[in-house]
């Protein structure tokens, strides 16, 4: 080894001790004849100081030396002299006096700067992500994901689960987004496809009986790009024999209970996990994965508003729609610019409009609410009895703001619940320190799809139907209910899972549900419905995004923040130039030609 000790390892219990460490020059700084540097290896900085008097060698070869040169030095561990200790380092009450130093490499001035955590344009850290890997965050947030993946591993290994790889190479099957594919050059004109996930193969290992599997498994997907989205994303993946329901929600809220608590014990859980059905979750928070972490929960105000006189209103109801609304505490004195701006966001998520009712500026309870202290377009055609009705119902008071959204009940939903998770940003109503984790559960088995006028899966067409509901498939599709779970924390949706059919005459009438034809349904999930006639045990799993749960932990808005070697929002891998075209030779080895277009 070219070094003894790590850098943040050095404690003043080391003084006296001659240490050797090696690592990056963070800063220099040369105080006439001495001349100080900050070294940092991965665990830390440590000060180094260069004296003329101890080697004239070290300090000349000091003097020369820049940010990010890769430095050994040789030299004795001394207490720092009384009142410059640096007690924000965990080395800071120690130096190391140099007696002997090398230069290992040198570096040309980084683009940016690495011992700042200063803006940077993200294409420029992608582009030098290995300069941009040696900044404390990300270094941080790299330690942090291999904590979270060792807690897992042997969280299930010490549950009896087996690690069981999967192949990256398999059979094009559609779940949900476009497929990657991979040309055969031994088989013309046929492609492997780079797994959306391992379900089918999961489903397999229970056939197969090994009762117990989990993976931390790489996913390909060819889609957008977004925040919490990439084209590979990396994701636990569980599946287990002979289980209910509850022996899975059980298993995660005890994993993940005790992976925060355990990796960043600075973050606080809800114990016990909420449990919330589909339905609540969409007519409380207008999405299936609501931020638990504030109130101001959706109300349906469509009774109280139908005797009113407002025309829109009015309409709305006549035509089968819905109306809604929430309050947001203390608002009351918004600017119409304000107003304007939120009306244009709940615009951009379909919604009509949003009206509002500012209930005055002052505080105090609803008794002394006047029509003259109601303002709002729609106040003239209400009475002060039905405005007070609808406070009342959101919990309001004098100096709140209330919100309406009027439409057709998936827009309504979707529109308000997308303006109350704005508004909980705008009045920092979520605590970043609470994972607020909940089980969303009873999702509807199957959605129409309008556009090719049959059922498409809510999720995927694996998902074992309730067995009560098991009738309905026949008479009523869109009344089944799934026997599926989401976990969701702080309005991302961190997990999916569900108990799986496990029964091949089931799992056909499914697939026909969902307008495949036998020959199809042979072809695409052939293996899996064969395997099924050999004894497939009932079996069910669920998968959470790791990458989504690490940027969680680490605070981070974007999963590229806790990715080593990510894309960028346009899936172009900055660094390495990827995706490039490939020379002709290649292409015609694989029987591929490109297009004029």
């Amino acid at each position: 080894m070219l070094k003894t000790h790590y850098c943040g390892e050095l404690k003043k219990t080391l003084k006296g001790t001659k240490v050797t460490l090696a690592g990056w020059v963070d800063r220099r700084r040369d105080h006439g004849e001495l001349i100080f540097i900050d070294l940092r290896d991965r665990t830390g900085i440590a000060q180094v100081v260069f004296n003329p008097q101890i080697s004239k060698q070290c300090h000349e070869i000091a003097g020369g030396v820049r940010s990010e040169f890769v430095l050994q030095v040789t030299g004795e561990v001394a207490l720092r002299p009384a009142g410059t200790e640096n007690l924000k380092l965990p080395s800071g009450e120690i130096e190391v006096i140099v007696s002997e130093a090398q230069i290992l490499n040198t570096s040309k001035t980084p683009p940016f700067y690495i011992n700042e955590d200063s803006d940077v344009d993200e294409n420029v850290r992608l582009k030098f992500r290995y300069l941009d890997l040696r900044r404390e965050r990300m270094l941080k947030n790299l330690i942090l994901r291999d904590n979270v993946i060792r807690f897992m591993r042997d969280f299930f290994h010490d549950k009896g689960f087996l690690d069981v790889e999967t192949p990256i190479m398999v059979k094009s099957t559609p779940e949900g987004a476009r497929d990657y594919l991979v040309p055969s050059r031994l088989y013309p004109g046929q492609f492997y496809a780079l797994p959306q996930s391992p379900q089918q193969l999961k489903q397999l290992l229970m056939v197969g009986g090994i009762e117990k599997y989990f993976q931390i498994a790489k996913c390909f997907r060819d889609e957008d790009s977004r925040a919490d989205r990439q084209p590979e994303h990396t994701q636990l993946d569980i599946e287990m024999s002979f289980i209910e329901e509850e022996d899975i929600l059980k298993l995660m809220e005890e994993l993940l209970t005790k992976l925060v608590r355990t990796v960043k014990p600075d973050k606080r859980v809800l114990s016990p996990f909420p449990r919330i059905s589909y339905k609540d979750a969409m007519e409380k928070y207008g999405s299936d994965k609501p931020d638990l972490r504030f109130g101001m929960e959706m109300k349906d105000i469509t009774d109280i508003v139908a005797k009113s006189e407002f025309a829109l209103f009015q309409k709305v109801i006549a035509s089968g729609g819905k109306v809604k609304a929430i309050c947001a505490s203390g608002c009351g004195g918004y600017s119409r610019s304000q107003l304007e701006e939120l009306n244009k966001f709940a615009q951009g998520y379909g919604a009509g409009g949003l009206l509002t009712f500012a209930l005055g500026t002052a505080e105090g309870d609803l008794n002394s609410l006047t029509m003259e202290t109601v303002k709002s377009v729609a106040a003239k055609h209400m009475t002060l009895e039905q405005i007070k009705q609808i406070a009342a119902l959101l919990s309001a008071k004098q100096g709140d703001l209330l919100l309406v959204v009027a439409g057709a009940p998936k827009v309504v939903d979707k529109s308000l619940g997308e303006v109350r998770k704005e508004m909980g940003v705008r009045l920092k109503l979520a605590d970043p320190n609470l994972m607020a984790i909940a089980f969303v559960l009873n999702f509807p088995l199957f959605q129409w799809d309008d556009e090719e006028k049959h059922w498409a899966p809510e999720h995927h067409p694996f998902t074992s139907p309730m067995i009560e509901d098991i009738p309905l498939l026949d008479t009523a599709p869109q009344k089944v209910r799934a026997r599926h779970y989401d976990i969701v924390c702080n309005g991302v949706e961190l997990s999916s899972g569900s108990i799986r059919i496990h029964n091949a005459a089931m799992q056909r009438k499914v697939f026909r549900l969902l307008g495949y034809d036998d020959a199809d349904v042979q072809n695409k999930f052939g293996t899996l419905l064969d395997a099924f006639e050999y004894g497939a045990p009932p079996h069910g799993g669920v998968a959470i995004g790791i990458d989504r749960f690490v940027m969680m932990l680490a605070g981070e808005t974007t999963i590229r923040d806790v990715m080593a070697f990510p894309k960028n929002q346009n899936a172009v891998d900055m660094m390495l130039e990827a995706p490039s075209p490939v020379r002709e030779k290649q292409l015609k080895e694989l029987h591929i030609r490109l297009s004029d277009d």
